[in-house]
């Protein structure tokens, strides 16, 4: 074991991944971690007190790196329509990527956000809060007419749904969904335009 090793939170999480990847979610555990990194089982409990800690962690993270692209789309400052369809797409693009290309590390992720629901929680709203800005630009830009943007970017997220929950991820095979993204964007989008626009 080598105890010099520098220790970090993110590289504790780095080999988590790993592990889970490797082991599964039911099988994987600190030690496993610990030996993955040639230390003991201590050195992680200095960082994460507890295996849900741990996990907890390995869950906000997968959930940021979906926010963060999102995140700079919402604050972009160009037209507020491209940058709602952009966002809503590149929503959808990156839990399908995940669900298709690496559906058993998926479904671990999807049952660590479901132990986690105060980090999904605010997941969600940091979410819905970038959609509001979003919105937000378009009514001073003379694009949208929305009264309440916080109620509108909450709604907007429920009715999209279908295109971007976990539950829904079977769905995301049909070859019209594309289609279907298309169609409901379209709708969504002229529905938020303001009188004079249309």
């Amino acid at each position: 074991m080598n105890e010099t090793v520098v220790l970090t939170p993110e590289r504790i999480l780095e080999v988590t991944e790993d592990v889970l990847r490797r082991y599964g979610l039911a099988k994987a555990t600190v030690v496993d971690v610990a030996r993955a990194l040639d230390v003991s089982h201590g050195s992680v409990y200095r960082h994460f007190p507890s295996k849900a800690s741990l996990r907890e962690a390995v869950a906000k993270r997968w959930l940021e790196r979906v926010s963060a692209p999102l995140a700079e789309i919402a604050e972009d400052s160009g037209p507020a329509p491209e940058r709602l369809d952009r966002w809503l797409r590149a929503l959808f693009a990156a839990k399908h990527k995940r669900v298709m290309e690496d559906p058993e590390m998926f479904a671990t992720y999807l049952t660590l956000a479901q132990e986690a629901c105060k980090t999904v929680r605010a997941h969600k709203e940091g979410l819905i809060d970038q959609l509001a800005m979003i919105l937000s630009d378009g009514v001073k830009q003379g694009a949208f007419q929305v009264d309440d943007t916080k109620a509108t970017a909450r709604a907007i997220f429920d009715a999209t749904s279908r295109f971007h929950h976990p539950s829904h991820s079977d769905d995301w095979r049909d070859p019209q969904l594309a289609a279907r993204i298309d169609a409901l964007l379209a709708l969504m989008l002229r529905g938020l335009e303001t009188q004079r626009q249309r």
